[in-house]
Formats: structure tokens, sequence, C-alpha cells
């Protein structure tokens, strides 16, 4: 553990460096949802199977998390980041290469999915290692902000790439990004120390944890953000496409600029993760947490019931969304970092894992049922021309961050 007075306090080079090959890595999340609403005809998909691809890459995400995170207590926590960093690139263009159907893609996503289970909650407890308290919220805010750019550059490329070439070509430059992270990251953290840190005799993971009321309201509260942000991320690049069809955009054009549209949406959650984390430094975890989720709730149960509106306005609405919905996200994990001890840092972040994405999982796969089921079968199609109703069981999940994050703001103060 670095002493607290040699800690990083500010934006430097070697923040820099983690937070690129972050970007890089950030592609691959996005890849499929990029390309859904092209996918879902060409490989004849009803909604219900395009979620189910989704969910299993969330559920190999979430197992591989647990494990990697709790193997980072006593293995060093670079070795697990830099390797997972590595399987990524290499399972990503399996993905790319091999995916041509329900089928293959549901098995492929599921093993890049479990690939990167190493890339995330390692990555926090470097930076928490590296960066003084005071400073944390800021630097897991640029950790995570540049996830979203990734995603951001992702949706860009897809948009682009999908009129000129179709899902292929839009799977082959995004899912080149793992393999550039790669080296940016072992480039960055070549010399960098990361020691394992040293259990207490006497202490243990339930009393350190379990028991550890704080610890366990970011926990559930970070559960209920993950339903909602996973189920908007894989629906609203489909959602904005629908919206521009029924304006008259037609297949691909509306895909592609559906993708972009939602590029922004994830520009707009970057600047919230980098401006959240830094104000919470300042204001307080709790109170700019129960901010965020409780603008990201409202915004849950309004923007499914938007389309047909004016574009404008969607777009509008879908901003505010991106921006609360992710805003909280560094806190969260900055949080988690100050009330558990550093020897537990790994187990907690573990089990945060377990039932944040398996929440995540399921959350897109019961937007798509609830998608099928508000839109009947009508002459042999679906013309998925409702969406409020699918949205809105999101805003279950915002409802939950809301409440958690609360409990914990009045037991912090």
């Amino acid at each position: 553990m670095v002493p607290d007075s040699g800690k990083r306090t500010r934006f430097d080079w070697w923040l820099a460096g983690i937070c690129a090959s972050r970007v890089f890595n950030g592609l691959i999340f996005m890849t499929y949802a990029g390309a859904l609403s092209v996918l879902r005809r060409e490989w004849a998909m009803s909604a219900a199977q395009a979620g189910a691809i989704v969910t299993g890459f969330q559920i190999g995400y979430a197992i591989s998390l647990v494990v990697f995170s709790s193997i980072a207590d006593r293995v060093n926590p670079k070795k697990i980041y830099l390797s997972s960093m590595f399987a990524a690139g290499i399972s990503s263009l399996g993905f790319a290469l091999l995916a041509r159907d329900f089928t293959s893609a549901l098995v492929l996503h599921t093993v890049v999915g479990i690939s990167l289970g190493g890339t995330y909650t390692t990555g926090v407890m470097i930076i928490a290692d590296q960066y003084a308290v005071q400073s944390r919220g800021m630097a897991v805010g640029y950790f995570i902000a540049s996830t979203s750019c990734g995603y951001a550059c992702s949706l860009a490329i897809s948009g682009v790439a999908l009129p000129l070439g179709g899902y292929r070509l839009s799977f082959l430059l995004t899912c080149l990004g793992p393999l550039v992270g790669w080296l940016l990251a072992r480039m960055t953290l070549r010399t960098t120390l990361v020691p394992t840190a040293v259990r207490q005799k006497g202490k243990r993971f339930t009393q350190e944890v379990v028991r550890n009321r704080p610890a366990m309201l970011l926990i559930w509260g970070y559960t209920f953000h993950s339903w909602e942000l996973s189920g908007m991320w894989s629906w609203t690049p489909a959602f904005l496409a629908a919206c521009l069809g029924l304006a008259g955009a037609e297949g691909l054009k509306a895909a592609g600029s559906g993708a972009q549209i939602a590029a922004f949406f994830h520009a707009v959650g970057l600047l919230a993760s980098l401006s959240m984390g830094t104000l919470s430094d300042r204001l307080g975890r709790g109170r700019v947490m129960l901010t965020l989720a409780s603008i990201s709730m409202a915004c849950s149960y309004l923007f499914g019931w938007s389309i047909g509106w004016p574009l404008v306005l969607v777009i509008v609405i879908g901003a505010i969304y991106a921006f609360s919905a992710l805003g909280d996200s560094p806190i969260f994990s900055a949080a988690l970092t100050e009330v558990v001890d550093t020897a537990y840092l790994g187990s907690a972040l573990g089990l945060r894992s377990l039932v944040g994405f398996s929440a995540a999982a399921v959350s897109p796969l019961a937007f798509g049922v609830v998608l099928d089921w508000t839109n009947p079968m009508i002459d042999g199609q679906r013309l998925y021309s409702t969406w409020g109703w699918a949205f809105s069981m999101l805003g279950l999940g915002g409802l939950g961050a809301v409440w958690a994050t609360r409990r914990f703001g009045k037991i912090r103060k």
C-alpha cells in the first residue's frame, strides 16, 4: 500500500495511460448493442432472444468479476488486470470473426464477458492504491469516464460502419480495441508497484463486509443502479432507431443514426463521470448519489413514452438520462473503497459484482420480454411502437437506488 502522503492527488500521465487503455477496452461493450436493430432482422431474432445475448455476456461478466475480484485480495491485482485485458483482446476478435447467428453470438459474447471480468474491479483497486482519499472520486471518475468514452467511440464507429459494411465491418473495427487497450495498459503499468494487502488475524469477510452497514447499502444501491443502467444502455440504440424509423428513416440508416445519437449519450455520460466524481469529493458521496439516482429514476419512467415526440425532445431527455444514470457510478466505487478495509476490498467488490452484474444480466432480457409482451403480433410481425412499459420497468431499479443512497447519506452524515 502506498503511504497516504506519497499518493497521487491529481490527473497525470499515469492516469492518462490507464484511462486510454480503458477507452480501447470499452469498445467491445457496445459492439453488439450498436448493431442490435440490424442483427434482430438479419438473424431473425425476437426481442427476448436479442436480450438473451446481452444477458449471456452479463452473466459471464458477473461470474468472472466475482472470481477475479476475490482472487485479487490474495494475488497481485496488476497481474490479474493485465491478463484479463489480453484475454479480452483475443476473445473479442473471435466474436467479430465467428458470430453469425443467435447461437454463435450467445456463446461467443458470453466468452467475451468472462474474459473481461478482471479488467474493472482490479482497475479500481489499483487506482485506490495509488490515489489519496481526497482525490479518489476524481481518479475513479476518470477511469469510469474513459469506459463511457469507449462506449461512445464504439457506437460512433458502428454508426459509420453499419451503412458501409453492415454488422461485420462494425464488429471487426470495434473488436480490435481490447488488444490495443492491453498494449497501452502494459506500457503504463510496467514500473508500477501494486502490493497485495495483508489481512489481519481475527478479522473475517462477514464482519468486514456483510455486517458493514454502509458497505452493504452501497452494494445494494449499486445493484439497483446496475439494473437500470444495463437495460438503458443495451436498448437505447434500438429505441432511437425505432424513433427514427417512425419519423421516416429506413433500415441501416436508422440503425446507424440511432447508434450515433447513443454515442452522444455516452459522451454525456463521460462528462458526468468526470464531474460527479470530483463533485462528490467536495459535497459528499451520499448527497450527490441521491440527487443523481432521483433524476435517473424519473427519466426511466419518461424516456420510453417519448417515442413519436419531436426528436430534439427525445435527445434532450436521453442526454439527461445518460448523465444521471452514469454519474453516480464512480461515486459508488470510490465510496466503497473508503468504508471497507483494504485487505477485504477485492472481496467486497466481488460481492458487489455478483449481485450488481447479476441484476445487470437479467435487466436486458426482462426489458426484451416486456417489450415483446406490450407489442403483440399483428399480421405475423411486431411493430415495436410501445416502449414506455419496458423503460418503466427499469425505473424500479432507480427507485431502489434512491432508497439505498438516501439511507447511506443519513448514516455517513
